[in-house]
């Protein structure tokens, strides 16, 4: 009987300080972009474009070059790497605050020219950084520090789904949405990653996957108890899948 060795990739800071709450999905996401940008060996190439929240110290964590963005602004900067350097692999990892509130106008449009470029976005419904307040995917009902009494929409109005919006831009290449409530969910998060990174390498388009995450600490909720609340409550209204994938046919 063999006995696999749990391996931590070259592309993990080994000796990296920990700075996300117990329980949070951002260290598993981590972890899954790690594993993906070493078994494409695109470590040693990849820049990354750093976002403002909960990932503003992800380069602490990934043996990558990196440049810090302003809020929002991510996929502008990521944008004008790419232009200048268009040989290297660069990526975006942001929350869905980042990503859809306040550079939502930068996201749009960097998939509407169809930059080769990749994205991955956070969604927790709620700015985890600052406090927990109403973000743009808070769901409807859900209390938050600026929604006492619950989303509603004559007051704040729907949230935004962010991967169905990003598969109508005409330059998108790949929009996927996954979770990471399950071993069986991580592993497809995992597998749309590496897709959303396939598209950019292949000079495709742009890529980008969301992916639907914990946030016991502003939940208030055990991180068992938010994963459950990933699957009966963010689930049904995020649903995940393939949103668009011009590598398949019918697409």
């Amino acid at each position: 009987m063999s006995v696999q060795v749990f391996k931590i990739p070259n592309s993990l800071k080994k000796d990296a300080k920990y700075t996300f709450c117990p329980g949070c999905d951002h260290g598993v996401a981590v972890r899954l972009v790690a594993e993906v940008l070493e078994e494409m060996g695109l470590t040693e190439n990849a820049i990354l474009a750093a976002s403002i929240g909960c990932s503003v110290t992800l380069y602490d964590f990934l043996n990558v070059d990196a440049l810090e963005a302003p809020h929002g602004r991510a996929l502008a900067e990521a944008t004008g790497i790419k232009r200048a350097r268009p040989d290297k692999f660069v990526f975006t990892y942001q929350g869905d605050g980042d990503f859809a509130s306040i550079g939502l106008a930068e996201s749009m449009h960097a998939a509407l020219r169809g930059e080769k470029l990749s994205a991955i976005c956070i969604n927790n419904t709620t700015y985890g950084m600052t406090g927990g307040q109403l973000g743009p995917t808070t769901i409807m009902g859900q209390i938050t520090t600026t929604s006492p009494t619950g989303r509603n929409k004559e007051y704040y109005g729907y949230p935004i789904k962010i991967a169905e919006h990003i598969a109508l831009c005409d330059g998108t290449a790949y929009s996927a949405r996954v979770s990471l409530d399950s071993v069986a969910n991580i592993k497809k998060a995992k597998q749309a990653i590496k897709k959303a990174f396939e598209v950019q390498v292949k000079g495709l388009g742009f890529g980008f996957v969301e992916i639907l995450s914990t946030c016991p600490t502003n939940w208030r909720m055990t991180p068992e108890q938010a994963h459950e609340r990933v699957k009966n409550e963010m689930m049904p209204v995020f649903k995940p899948g393939v949103y668009k994938d011009i590598t398949v046919n019918n697409q």
